[in-house]
């Protein structure tokens, strides 16, 4: 129950919330941490070059339109006042005053002018006001005025009696207030007295405006007061300025005053005195303290805070609507009627009187999301979260709630019938009588139709995620018929369709198709190739408004496409407004028409409005502001721009800087440069205002840089003309010594040739008596190579002949061996004695040395030495062992020496066995691959 009151309670509530705000022109925020320096800035100027100066905390700043510079105070205190006059840039700090002047490689170089009277400046004295006069130049301390004549460089000071509370200069006089004695006017170098009047004498003097024969005085607390012919008039001026703490204070050139507070901004006043804008930190000034406000040359209002810098462009032909407090939101839709104007947003529905525009009130009953706003039959129709409502001056009748409604259009056939894009489907509102009432859904269709179109009684809706869908409804509004998706062109994200000029246009990141009549299907307008080119696609929303403009959205731009007058082609009209300075809400950008060429446009935090017919942007010169050279080590060279310059080869990284001096919020500079020498086009346009080049090869170049604003290009193109020098070992000077070392190189190389070619002679020479020797040593080698030949033929002889012996010794004795054997078995008495005499001659012939002999001397023949060879290591060795050794080189086996030597087989082994036992051999050692390695 509690809960529910609440609710009722805030629906009361917010039923009847009215909220107050400003159309303001657009303001530029430059925070402290944008520029890099200090918080306040108390005193602002601007040069020939358009370059805006600021006297701040840190030093003296500099903002050229793209990039900021700090230049600190010569003795590191706070400037509190600083002035362009000519070609010198005035500044006065703590106990010092003096001007910089702009060097040729685009630095400030500061020059003391106190140093020449540091005598006459006191203890803690700060300089807190420069003015002008002719060649005078007057620095303001709180006790002195120093009056510098530029023209013969000397000094004249002037101090009264009191303190002086602040200088001021008008068109031809310089005038002081000082405290309790009145107001001044210096003339012939002296101090005179205008008026001590007790108005003056109780009001701190902000400013003087001189009005013909009138002074105009701005109070710190009490208004303003003319003075003319010594008699003082209060000048009425809006009560809401009243009782502020006026700080600074200007007159602008259009005649309007500017007037900064202490604590509640900036108010800009007409001439007659009526606030037109009250601009405080709620409204986008980056603070409510103004220490000091400047006009430029462009009729920008630049404001000085305690607390950064806002830039207002005052004269723009856009005006901004920012809702700091949240309260409205984001506008999504605006329709003005019945001489009224809703604007529908993220937090409901508001309506303004169409004379008082910032003056919402809020819409009862429609809190919640607002999608779009429907004329038709003098009905205004409200497409919501919440479904459908009809809108009565500042109440809403919901007469559909089933699902969210994205947007109504009547239907072609029948004015009495509204169809409906819902979340889910299309649904059909009927007007019964003289109310309108929802009717039903269209059934075989449930997708959430965002965008959809009738043409020739065919629906065509657009989803993002899906496509287009093209289907019919029969004639009684009920079913949905012949579905068809088509495959082209692809969906994509924020894509969209309106119909146009009796044409259906669908909008992608593939850019503008529309439908082709005859085919039924959608085809690239060739025509608006260039709306999305560049990756300018953002967004394919499209709006047509009262005036039959088709409103296109992109990256960089604002465009509307219109009709020819003089023939069927559309005809293109950009407006150079970027989506990154409008904060509108990227797929839901809207733009109505509230007068005859004013339109609003809806952003994420309110409203901007612009007029098509007086908008208008000026060309703007591009200038180079630094170039610095550098080395691989980073040493860096800043280059003189008002001369060529000349860099050696090292030196070859070039970074540049380029700038155009413009301020207005709403536009982009881009830049697009080419260095002749290096590349053959002009690079892309980009909005960066540097470009670097690295290794530059030696050589001849040109930079060159030009701007692009508002789709103009300008006329004028900066240029910096630079020479890399050849290296050291590249130069004339290196030539000629390259040249000369030629020269007494080929001489040299000539010597050294001749008597190469001489050695080479004598090394033929020689090569050829070493190839004769070669040849003889090969024929000496090849008869070598015979007689080894000859002897290995020999050795193989002999070794034949030895193994011919050796097996003939070995048959012959196994022959007697089986015949003694045989002998043996057969005798008996009466032959024994004759077979007993037989078997000893054969014993005899068995055993005979001179078998061994011969067996010997052939083996030494085929051997030669072995035998020694094996006596000398085994001196133990007797004559049988040897002759068992000369057997087991022979590679014999046990039997086939055993006859040899006329033993078993089992002796033989035994031998072998003693054989190793005098020779010592390991166990691992073979006795035969002993023998045969001696």
């Amino acid at each position: 129950m509690k809960l529910l009151s609440k609710t009722a309670f805030l629906i009361l509530l917010l039923s009847n919330v009215f909220f107050y705000g400003q159309i303001l022109p657009p303001i530029i925020k430059y925070q402290p941490r944008i520029y890099g320096a200090g918080n306040q800035n108390w005193m602002i100027t601007q040069d020939a070059n358009k370059f805006v100066f600021f006297a701040n905390n840190d030093g003296l700043l500099e903002y050229n339109g793209a990039n900021w510079k700090l230049y600190k105070s010569p003795n590191e205190t706070i400037i509190r006042s600083v002035k362009v006059i000519n070609d010198r840039i005035y500044t006065g700090c703590y106990m010092e005053f003096g001007y910089w002047t702009r060097q040729g490689n685009g630095q400030l170089l500061y020059k003391s002018l106190s140093q020449k009277i540091k005598n006459n400046i006191e203890n803690d004295e700060q300089f807190w006001n420069i003015l002008q006069y002719d060649s005078w130049v007057i620095f303001q301390s709180l006790t002195k005025l120093i009056i510098y004549d530029s023209k013969e460089d000397s000094f004249k000071i002037i101090c009264p009696k009191n303190n002086i509370i602040k200088s001021f200069e008008t068109k031809n006089n310089i005038y002081f207030q000082t405290q309790n004695d009145g107001l001044f006017e210096i003339e012939n170098g002296t101090a005179k007295l205008i008026s001590n009047n007790e108005i003056i004498n109780q009001n701190k003097i902000i400013n003087i405006f001189a009005n013909d024969a009138d002074l105009i005085l701005q109070t710190q607390f009490n208004g303003i007061y003319s003075i003319k012919n010594g008699v003082f008039s209060k000048v009425g001026i809006d009560k809401n300025l009243i009782n502020n703490n006026v700080y600074s204070a200007i007159q602008l050139r259009d005649g309007t005053f500017a007037i900064g507070t202490v604590s509640n901004g900036i108010f800009i006043l007409s001439d007659s005195g009526e606030i037109k804008y009250h601009i405080t930190q709620s409204k986008g000034l980056c603070n409510n303290t103004v220490l000091s406000i400047f006009e430029d040359a462009e009729e920008n209002l630049w404001i000085g805070l305690d607390n950064g810098i806002n830039c207002i462009n005052v004269q723009s032909k856009i005006k901004n609507y920012s809702d700091e407090t949240g309260v409205l939101g984001t506008v999504y839709c605006a329709t003005v009627f019945q001489n009224k104007l809703y604007v529908g947003t993220n937090q409901g529905l508001f309506m303004a009187a169409t004379d008082k525009i910032t003056n919402f009130e809020f819409v009862s009953g429609t809190k919640g999301q607002v999608w779009s706003l429907y004329q038709h039959q003098n009905t205004l129709f409200c497409g919501h979260d919440s479904g459908t409502f009809i809108i009565d001056n500042d109440s809403a009748k919901n007469i559909f709630s089933q699902s969210g409604t994205w947007k109504l259009a009547v239907h072609p056939s029948d004015g009495n019938k509204i169809v409906q894009g819902n979340y889910y489907g299309i649904s059909i509102l009927e007007k019964i009588g003289k109310q309108w009432a929802f009717k039903n859904k269209i059934q075989g269709f449930k997708t959430s139709s965002k965008y959809f179109e009738i043409i020739k009684n065919q629906i065509y809706v657009s989803h993002e995620y899906k496509g287009i869908y093209r289907f019919s409804i029969d004639d009684n509004y009920v079913q949905a018929t012949n579905l068809y998706l088509y495959k082209n062109p692809k969906k994509g994200k924020n894509a969209a369709l309106i119909s146009f000029n009796n044409d259906l246009f669908y909008a992608c990141k593939d850019g503008l198709f529309i439908l082709n009549n005859k085919t039924n299907e959608f085809e690239k307008n060739l025509k608006t190739t260039d709306i999305f080119n560049e990756n300018q696609y953002t967004s394919g929303k499209m709006v047509v408004d009262n005036s039959n403009k088709l409103w296109l959205f992109s990256k960089d731009y604002i465009q509307y496409l219109v009709v020819n007058k003089l023939s069927t082609a559309l005809k293109k009209i950009t407006i150079p407004i970027p989506a990154s300075l409008t904060n509108s809400m990227l797929g839901y950008e809207n733009i109505y028409q509230i007068g005859n060429s004013e339109y609003l446009i809806g952003t994420t935090d309110g409203f901007y409005t612009i007029n098509t017919n007086e908008l208008n942007f000026k060309t703007y010169d591009v200038s180079i502001t630094e170039i610095v050279f550098s080395d691989i080590n980073e040493k860096s060279v800043v280059a003189n721009l008002s001369a060529d310059g000349d860099f050696n080869s090292k030196t070859n990284n070039m970074n540049v800087s380029y700038t155009v001096p413009e301020f207005n919020k709403f536009i982009n500079t881009e830049y697009q440069y080419i260095l002749e020498g290096f590349q053959k086009k002009w690079s892309d346009w980009s909005t960066k205002p540097n470009s670097f080049f690295k290794n530059l090869p030696a050589g001849n170049y040109t930079f060159k840089v030009r701007t692009r604003i508002a789709n103009s290009i300008s006329k004028k193109v900066a240029m910096y003309s630079f020479t890399i020098d050849c290296p050291w070992y590249s130069s004339i000077l290196a030539k000629i010594i390259y040249l000369i070392a030629f020269i007494i190189g080929a001489f040299y190389v000539n010597k050294l040739y001749e008597k190469y070619y001489q050695k080479q002679k004598q090394k033929l020479i020689d090569e050829n008596n070493r190839l004769l020797e070669f040849k003889e040593l090969e024929n000496e080698q090849q008869l070598m190579k015979i007689r080894n030949e000859e002897l290995t033929n020999d050795v193989d002889s002999k070794n034949r002949e030895l193994a011919v012996s050796t097996m003939t010794l070995l048959k012959k004795n196994e022959l007697l061996t089986l015949i003694k054997d045989d002998l043996k078995k057969s005798s008996d008495e009466t032959t024994g004695l004759s077979i007993k005499s037989v078997i000893s001659t054969i014993t005899r012939n068995i055993t005979e040395d001179n078998t061994w002999n011969v067996f010997k001397e052939a083996f030494d023949n085929a051997d030669k030495d072995f035998l020694k060879k094996a006596k000398s290591a085994h001196s133990s060795l007797t004559p049988n062992d040897l002759r068992l050794c000369a057997y087991l080189r022979l590679n014999l086996s046990s039997k086939e020496i055993a006859p040899l030597l006329n033993i078993s087989v089992r002796s033989v082994e035994i031998k072998r066995y003693r054989l190793r036992k005098k020779m010592e051999l390991t166990h691992e050692q073979g006795l035969v691959e002993y023998i045969l390695s001696i």
